[in-house]
């Protein structure tokens, strides 16, 4: 530092200039070139351009599900592309392709029976177009393998221990000295019935089997049919677990999982049910069904909750949905439950409530106004609204019990015992009716007593004046008559020692025996003389011992008896 202050024309503490000097371009050199090269991007894309390219198929630009769209539809062909159409019929929107064995669906088991009035979107087919190459998977076409993997079906297993092949069960079980055939229809592909332990030996394993097709709100869907087959190619018994809206009628599903699969049910525990392929099954020649690409909009259909139901008017309605909301509810449907006993625990509280109503907490709704509209069918009901999540119904002016004609029965108010008879006939002038008053009682209750009469177990009092005197009396006397009709039989004819037949008659009063016979005779000794012919007796080996038969024995007491 002491030398650079020495030096002459220095000042370190001086300011930088105003103006810098101007660099000689002759005498210096050019600046290097940077290290890394600045990359150079491609300019941005405008988000909308002007130009469209229009797509293959129309129905990829389906509006949105959440759209105004609405269209009102008729019975009959909708949209046609060729030999493929749109349908609307009976069971709702449905699909035809050339050559299918029947018009496909979106969901098989859950379509309502009433007609839809109008559709959400335009009346495409779910489907792959007939001019795509391959079947669509959302994905680029793979590269072709390299290797040479082998195929096998049910009819030509791989062999045992082979490395890289999947289990694959053998076809059958076949009776012995069977072989498969091939099959093509439904019955000649399942082949003979199955037998218990045939059922038992498929059944077992998959008790606890995890591999299985969930069946869930929506039923069974038109996927689900390529599903069970891939399950069917692996396994001999496909387990399919039910679970929400459908199980309110499994009836309805295992019917269409048997039509449209080509299987049998063979075992059903609750949801759970396990469909069998039959025993000249072959993956090969499955029939193949194309895949939705994706979920149709439901259509509109007619309101499950009207202002004046049938048979009831709109003030009346009201009324009964006023009752509705200080009701207490039968049951509480849990979510992705089986309700199974939901349509049987319904109709027995409609024997003692006209209104019935469901907890539906947790629910969709579009879940629980499913089982409203199953419900009005299956009961059948009157559906009167879904307020609070909750489902209120009525029983209607049709109903009728279960247990035959509820019809009321009389019952004493007050049973005075020391009025006797000079009392209640004295009230029974008064007024014109006897003191009673009328109770509805249950219907169950009613059809257990119509029995009991129809067996003289019990009697009808209709009478019921009476004081207690003339009600004992009458009482007595039913007694003493069921009494006969319960013990009373045939006189027993016994046969002497020395051949001459002798009757020991028995003492009939009023058609039954008297209190020491009642003793000795009991209904299992009764024998019916219908039950036996002449040939029986002949059969009856003479070697027996006299005296040995459980009837000698009887026999041998009503002797010393009658002596």
């Amino acid at each position: 530092m002491p030398i650079l202050a020495s030096l002459p024309g220095l000042n370190l503490l001086s300011s930088l200039p105003s103006n810098p000097p101007q660099n000689d371009t002759t005498s210096s050199t050019p600046p290097p070139s940077p290290p890394i090269p600045i990359p150079k991007y491609p300019p941005p894309r405008s988000r909308n351009p002007k130009t469209n390219v229009p797509r293959s198929n129309p129905a990829l630009s389906i509006p949105h599900r959440r759209s105004n769209y609405r269209k009102p539809v008729q019975k009959g062909v909708i949209s046609t592309d060729g030999d493929r159409c749109v349908i609307v019929g009976e069971n709702g929107v449905s699909y035809k392709l050339p050559g299918a064995p029947f018009e496909f669906q979106y969901s098989y088991s859950e379509t309502p029976s009433a007609e839809p009035i109008a559709i959400r979107e335009p009346a495409y087919l779910p489907f792959a177009p007939p001019t795509m190459p391959r079947p669509w998977t959302g994905k680029a076409p793979l590269k072709k393998s390299k290797k040479n993997i082998p195929l096998f079906d049910s009819f030509n297993p791989p062999p045992p221990g082979k490395k890289g092949v999947k289990h694959v069960e053998k076809p059958g079980p076949f009776p012995f000295g069977k072989y498969p055939k091939e099959g093509k229809t439904r019955e000649e592909i399942l082949g003979e019935p199955l037998k218990k332990w045939e059922i038992k030996m498929l059944v077992k394993p998959l008790l606890s089997y995890n591999r299985q097709v969930n069946l869930g709100r929506d039923g069974l869907t038109h996927n689900m049919l390529d599903l069970i087959h891939s399950h069917w190619k692996r396994r001999r018994v496909c387990k399919i677990k039910c679970k929400g809206v459908p199980t309110v009628d499994m009836d309805n599903v295992c019917r269409h999982i048997e039509e449209k699969t080509g299987g049998k049910i063979i075992h059903r525990v609750g949801g759970v049910v396990y469909l069998f392929r039959g025993r000249n099954y072959n993956y090969r020649t499955r029939p193949q069904y194309p895949v939705m690409l994706w979920k149709p909009a439901t259509p509109v259909y007619p309101k499950l909750i009207q202002e004046a139901p049938e048979g009831l008017t709109k003030a009346e309605a009201d009324e009964f949905r006023k009752k509705g909301k200080s009701l207490l509810p039968i049951c509480t449907l849990a979510k992705n439950g089986v309700y199974a006993s939901l349509v049987k625990d319904v109709r027995d509280a409609f024997e003692e409530c006209p209104l019935v109503k469901i907890d539906c907490k947790g629910l969709q709704p579009s879940d629980y106004k499913k089982i409203g509209a199953k419900l009005k069918e299956l009961v059948p009901c009157v559906l009167l609204s879904f307020d609070d999540e909750q489902i209120l119904m009525w029983r209607g002016r049709d109903w009728k019990s279960m247990y035959g004609d509820t019809s009321s029965t009389l019952v004493p108010v007050k049973a005075d015992i020391s009025s006797g008879i000079d009392n209640s006939a004295k009230s029974s002038d008064d007024s014109g009716t006897p003191d009673a008053q009328r109770v509805v009682s249950s219907p169950k209750m009613i059809s257990l007593w119509r029995r009991a009469i129809e067996s003289n177990k019990a009697l009808l009092l209709e009478e019921l004046a009476l004081g207690p005197d003339a009600l004992l009396e009458k009482v007595e006397e039913f007694e003493g008559m069921s009494l006969a009709i319960e013990h009373s039989c045939e006189a027993l004819v016994l046969s002497s020692e020395d051949g001459s037949s002798s009757s020991s008659s028995a003492e009939f009063k009023g058609g039954s025996y008297s209190e020491d016979e009642n003793d000795i005779y009991s209904s299992d000794d009764i024998i019916d003389d219908e039950d036996y012919d002449d040939d029986s007796f002949a059969e009856v080996n003479p070697s027996i011992p006299l005296g040995s038969l459980p009837v000698d024995k009887i026999a041998e007491r009503l002797r010393r008896e009658s002596k």
